[in-house]
């Protein structure tokens, strides 16, 4: 088996630098543009298609497939609770110690009334241990795929990501021999040459 995982297109707040979370934002026009210009690869044509609730990417699942995509709840972005709708920036100089200390929890890290990347990487491992199909698209968010790369490799969210994707990449996932999720070698690419 096989798992890819896409990043909707940009939104608005996405150029903003805005956490979004669980905020229902659409595609900005620039975003369905981009979106518009990423291909699937023939392999991945007839894969099982899931995507988050949320628009921007029930949206990106819509443009790059003509096959329905199942709207899977654990695929949301992470909660970021009354963070959300607010830079890193402005929060750091709003409260430089208190932003410090709670990035400096990694996993753990939690906004107020919000979510941890370790309570993503949970609701992953549930939808991971659930799918039967031979490939997988999902369509789903940055904190997502974070908390997957997290979970695959063992990052601890403290350091630098062990990979770092593009926008138009998705990060590609298979079981290994103790049918646990693992990287699946080198990101997959939806841009056009």
């Amino acid at each position: 088996m096989r798992i890819a995982l896409v990043r909707h297109g940009r939104t608005a707040w996405n150029d903003e630098g805005r956490m979004q979370g669980r905020a229902d934002i659409p595609l900005s026009p620039a975003g369905r543009a981009e979106v518009l210009r990423w291909r699937v690869p023939n392999a991945w044509r007839e894969a099982r298609w899931l995507s988050s609730p949320l628009a921007r990417a029930t949206e990106t699942a819509a443009l790059l497939t003509d096959r329905p995509a199942a709207i899977e709840p654990r695929l949301i972005e992470m909660d970021w609770g009354a963070w959300e709708g607010r830079t890193l920036a402005d929060l750091r100089a709003e409260m430089p110690e208190a932003m410090a200390a709670n990035e400096a929890r990694g996993l753990d890290f939690r906004p107020p009334c919000g979510e941890s990347p370790r309570e993503v990487r949970a609701r992953l491992e549930s939808l991971f241990a659930d799918l039967t199909d031979e490939l997988v698209v999902c369509v789903t968010h940055k904190g997502v795929i974070r908390a997957a790369l997290s979970l695959t490799t063992g990052w601890d969210m403290l350091a630098k990501p062990p990979l770092r994707l593009a926008d138009h990449e998705a990060l590609i996932l298979k079981r290994d021999e103790s049918d646990r999720p693992a990287l699946a070698g080198p990101a997959l690419s939806l841009q056009v040459q």
